[in-house]
């Protein structure tokens, strides 16, 4: 008999189907949160019929359970650990643990693609297209290679998951597995698809208006309340807001905190680690500690949402040779504009401010991190000439 414990989110599922696959009755697959795993794995080592081997996949114990799992292997030899979070490669330093982030050709790996090739190497599971093919997107999703990728079905296979139950998935895709040569969706998925894509559009619009802003520690967060979408959201709200460093998103009902970045000089899985949590170097969370709570709730609450830029402009644009004008809530206007050596500079109330930029990037990211200033809408900009007209023929 063998037994599965694993994630509870789209990786760690696809290492129970991949599991049914290999093992079918021969195996129980228990699904668990990152905080329930440890009560699992203590459940087994009481209750569980001593020849029972044990898989974790997608998930790793704390340190109490990592030394009642080697005593398990010290005596049974049946425990085999594998995860590809950066936080658990101290495993590796037991026998029965296989962490690995990244593959031999820098790809990055998921769990599901790790037990794949585990399992197949094992002679447990035959390889075949629609299995790989689906272990690929799973992989794709998990690491974000989708969207590098332009791979929407990577996508659409993790809204797919979020919109039946774990159960149902499950047999859905383990009957697709076995019967298809190839993975797809069939066409009431796809219509279902297009509906959930117009929904995570609409959800993510609103939470653009909700966003605030902080300085935590060294880093500047995005901080959000959501109990959904939370991958999508996090990964559009980096892109909408590049000057901050990651995003912190707040589900209060589970009292969970994820955490997204789009930079690769930031690691959140080291901020995580700070509270207890961990996860990848861009996609990480942690439990809302008493410490999490003062610093993204407390400490923010009071704050304004972040002012969205202008979208529908004509004259006041990104990159103008007129000048781009931006304004904060203090009424303080901005000009960002490139001057006659090639830098771009600011001028703040109609004095240029000290700092030079390389980029209109690099300025556009300090206006909006030190003065929360956004881009303004066409009439302003418009008035704003017209005055300055005005004045220069006053002057003649």
């Amino acid at each position: 008999m063998y037994k599965l414990l694993s994630h509870n989110d789209l990786d760690g599922v696809g290492c129970g189907i991949l599991a049914k696959l290999a093992f079918g009755k021969q195996v129980k697959v228990r699904y668990n949160s990152v905080a329930s795993l440890n009560r699992e794995i203590e459940f087994f080592l009481e209750n569980d019929h001593p020849e029972t081997f044990l898989f974790i996949t997608d998930l790793s114990p704390n340190k109490e359970n990592e030394k009642r799992l080697q005593d398990f292997y010290v005596t049974k030899e049946k425990v085999q650990l594998i995860d590809h979070h950066k936080t658990a490669t101290h495993l590796n330093d037991y026998k029965w643990g296989y962490v690995l982030v990244e593959d031999d050709e820098g790809k990055l790996t998921s769990a599901t693609s790790l037990f794949y090739q585990y399992l197949v190497a094992h002679k447990v599971l035959e390889a075949k297209d629609a299995i790989t093919e689906f272990v690929e997107l799973v992989r794709q999703y998990d690491t974000w290679e989708w969207e590098k990728n332009e791979n929407h079905q990577a996508h659409s296979l993790n809204s797919l998951f979020y919109l039946v139950s774990i159960e149902d998935f499950e047999e859905k895709m383990i009957d697709r597995l076995l019967t298809s040569e190839h993975f797809d969706f069939d066409e009431f998925e796809k219509k279902m698809l297009n509906m959930e894509e117009d929904k995570i559009d609409r959800y993510i619009r609103r939470k653009k208006r909700e966003i605030v802003q902080s300085e935590t520690g060294e880093y500047m967060a995005g901080i959000v309340y959501a109990e959904s979408y939370h991958s999508e959201l996090g990964n559009e709200l980096g892109k909408e807001y590049p000057h901050l460093d990651f995003i912190a998103i707040l589900n209060m009902g589970g009292k969970r905190i994820s955490l997204r970045t789009i930079h690769d000089h930031i690691d959140v899985s080291e901020i995580a680690g700070f509270f207890g949590g961990g996860g990848h170097q861009k996609a990480s969370g942690c439990s809302l500690t008493e410490e999490a709570y003062k610093q993204f709730v407390l400490d923010t609450f009071h704050l304004e949402p972040i002012q969205e830029d202008a979208k529908r402009n004509r004259y006041n644009l990104k990159h103008s040779l007129f000048g781009s004008m931006y304004k904060n809530r203090k009424e303080d206007v901005f000009l960002l504009y490139q001057s006659n050596d090639r830098n771009w500079m600011i001028e703040k109330n109609k004095t240029v401010m000290e700092q030079a930029f390389t980029s209109f990037e690099e300025g556009e990211q300090f206006l909006k991190r030190y003065d929360e200033a956004w881009l303004v809408k066409d009439d302003h900009f418009v008035e704003y000439l017209m005055n300055e007209v005005k004045k220069a023929s006053y002057q003649d």
